[in-house]
C-alpha cells in the first residue's frame, strides 16, 4: 500500500514538473519569441539593466574612497537583488487572465501559472548576476567573492521571500485590479528600505532598527557579506526572515487556493 502511495506521489510530482516546464517554455516563447537571440534575453535583459546602473553609480558615486569598497561590485550586488523581488512579484500580478485558456487542461492549475513565472524570473536574474560577476572578476574589474556559500544562502532567502510575495500579490490581484495598481507604488516606496542603495551599518541606529523590520534588507546584507566578507559589518537575522517567509508562504498558498475557486466560479 505504501509503495502504491509512493508511486502515485512520484507520478504526481513528475506530471507537475512537466506542466511547469511546459509553461516556462511557453512563457519564454511568448515573451521573447523565436527570432534573434530569443530566450537569451531571459538573462541578457536584467544584465543590461544592472550594467546601466553600475555605469551610472560609477560615474556619480565614490563609495570606494569613503567605505573602501568597489563601486562596481557594490552596484552588481545591489541592483541584482532589486530585480529579484520587483520582477518576480510584478510578473505574477494578473498572470491568470492572459493564460486563462490553459486552465481547460486537466493538469494545469492557477498555481502552476504563478510558479512558471516565478521560476523564469528568478532563473533569469540569477543567471545574469552569475555571468556578470564572473566576467567582471575574470576581467579584473572587481575582486572575487569571499564566501560564495553565504552569498547563495542570502540569494536563496531573497528568492524565497520573492516567491511567497509573488503568490500573495498574484492571488490577490485576481480579486481586484486595485492590488496591481497599489503594488507598483508600494514597490517604489520599498526601494529605499530594501538595502540596495545603502548598507545597514551606514545608517543611524534608530533608522537601522526601523529598516531591519522588513525582511529584504536582511537578505541583501547576507548576500553582500558573502561577497565582501569581513570588510563590511553585516546586519541580518536568518531565523527572523525565515519565520516571515513561512507566514507569507502560507498566506500566499491560501490566497491562491481561494483565487482558484474564485476564477472557476466565474
Amino acid at each position: 500500500m505504501a509503495n502504491e502511495s509512493s508511486t502515485t506521489l512520484q507520478r504526481s510530482l513528475a506530471i507537475q514538473a512537466r506542466v511547469i516546464y511546459a509553461l516556462v517554455m511557453r512563457e519564454i516563447i511568448t515573451r521573447y519569441g523565436r527570432h534573434n537571440i530569443g530566450f537569451a534575453w531571459l538573462f541578457v535583459e536584467p544584465m543590461l539593466f544592472t550594467i546601466g546602473v553600475m555605469a551610472l553609480w560609477s560615474t556619480l558615486h565614490d563609495i570606494s574612497s569613503s567605505h573602501h569598497l568597489s563601486i562596481m561590485a557594490f552596484a552588481i550586488t545591489s541592483y541584482s537583488t532589486v530585480l529579484v523581488w520587483r520582477n518576480t512579484i510584478g510578473r505574477c500580478s494578473h498572470a491568470v487572465e492572459p493564460n486563462a485558456a490553459l486552465l481547460f487542461h486537466r493538469n494545469v492549475r492557477i498555481i502552476d501559472l504563478f510558479l512558471a513565472r516565478i521560476v523564469l524570473e528568478i532563473a533569469g536574474i540569477t543567471l545574469s548576476m552569475v555571468v556578470l560577476l564572473t566576467l567582471c572578476v575574470i576581467a579584473g574589474l572587481i575582486p572575487a567573492p569571499q564566501d560564495m556559500l553565504t552569498m547563495a544562502a542570502g540569494w536563496a532567502l531573497l528568492a524565497w521571500y520573492s516567491c511567497a510575495m509573488a503568490l500573495l500579490i498574484g492571488g490577490l490581484s485576481e480579486y481586484s485590479e486595485m492590488v496591481e495598481r497599489l503594488w507598483h507604488p508600494i514597490s517604489y516606496f520599498q526601494l529605499p528600505i530594501s538595502g540596495a542603495f545603502v548598507m545597514a551599518s551606514w545608517l543611524p541606529p534608530k533608522l537601522r532598527d526601523i529598516v531591519m523590520i522588513f525582511p529584504v534588507p536582511h537578505c541583501v546584507e547576507m548576500f553582500r557579506y558573502g561577497y565582501f566578507g569581513n570588510s563590511i559589518t553585516p546586519y541580518y537575522n536568518v531565523p527572523y526572515v525565515s519565520v516571515i517567509c513561512l507566514v507569507l508562504t502560507w498566506l500566499g498558498l491560501a490566497v491562491v487556493r481561494n483565487a482558484s475557486k474564485h476564477v472557476e466560479s466565474q
